[in-house]
């Protein structure tokens, strides 16, 4: 038996989130080293393992992968969630890349100051109702299927569930005029390997906290403010 993938990353979501979910769709079982301090941060930096001397890194298949797309790119062909021809892979990565401009809006929000941030909230509900889920209720409604690309469960699906997620934790009635998606969220979460991440207990990562974004500082030695959009 080959040995769990291993994430080394913070204790929070961060850019590893999407990878967790990722390998939780697929079913695999993962485990984690938290980077808590400098020293782990250099330690790695030291040994060679952070090829761009950034995290997340994932060690699999005797690999030690990072760049976040890489990794997903990797995973998410190993466990068939990428389509079965170039055309659906094509259409999986336009879709992907369109979720993580939005999720891009998300991503620094627990950085920002108090004042940024209601801004910011409203900034994202704006883009996520104005120009990102508008296309997914689109693609859903004229092709009538259950799924994003081919009639199939991909990283596409996996990506846009958690990028809904994300966005009702800064309106939860986001999805109020987009019923497509609504049932396209219902169907995504009750697929046994997703309704088991989105249960207390599992490997997901909580809304970032202010311990969160302290030890992010420190270990990286974030000494600026981050700004809205």
């Amino acid at each position: 038996m080959s040995a769990k993938p291993k994430l080394y990353y913070f204790d929070g979501r961060g850019k590893m989130e999407s990878i967790r979910w990722l390998l939780a769709a697929a079913g695999v079982e993962f485990e984690e080293e938290f980077l808590e301090t400098r020293d782990q941060y250099e330690k790695l930096l030291q040994g060679g393992s952070l090829l761009f001397q950034q995290v997340p890194m994932v060690e699999i298949d005797g690999m030690k992968l990072v760049q976040t797309r890489a990794i997903a790119n990797y995973i998410s062909t190993k466990y068939n969630l990428y389509g079965k021809d170039l055309k659906e892979r094509a259409l999986i990565d336009m879709y992907v890349e369109g979720t993580n401009d939005l999720m891009g809006f998300i991503l620094m929000f627990p950085f920002l100051s108090a004042e940024d941030k209601e801004k910011q909230r409203a900034f994202i509900v704006q883009k996520a109702t104005s120009r990102y889920f508008p296309v997914y209720e689109k693609v859903l409604k004229d092709h009538g299927q259950d799924f994003l690309v081919g009639n199939n469960f991909s990283w596409a699906d996996v990506h846009l569930l958690e990028a809904i997620l994300m966005v009702e934790e800064k309106k939860s009635d986001v999805l109020s005029g987009f019923p497509q998606l609504q049932a396209f969220k219902a169907r995504i979460s009750s697929i046994p390997a997703i309704k088991k991440f989105l249960e207390p207990g599992s490997q997901r990562k909580p809304v970032p906290d202010d311990k969160y974004v302290e030890t992010v500082r420190r270990v990286l030695r974030m000494y600026y403010d981050v700004k809205a959009n």
